[in-house]
């Protein structure tokens, strides 16, 4: 299986580029393969974000709250 890529040109302040130059040596990882990891986190998290709201919206807390308070 081969993964389509495209590049994007990215502009950093440069201490930010620096800072990530810094982590991505400790991390052992490219800068590139650094920025890509912390993309995919972020959409990561927003996505997540995002199904719980959506998610929470669909609840029915009455049925929540009964069950919750049922015993055994």
């Amino acid at each position: 299986m081969t993964t389509r890529t495209s590049t994007y040109p990215l502009r950093l302040p440069r201490s930010l580029k620096d800072a990530v130059e810094k982590l991505s040596r400790k991390d052992g990882t490219s800068i590139n393969q650094f920025v890509v990891m912390a993309v995919a986190e972020k959409v990561s998290a927003m996505t997540t974000a995002e199904y719980f709201t959506e998610r929470t919206s669909r609840a029915d807390m009455e049925t929540f709250d009964r069950i919750l308070n049922r015993e055994g």
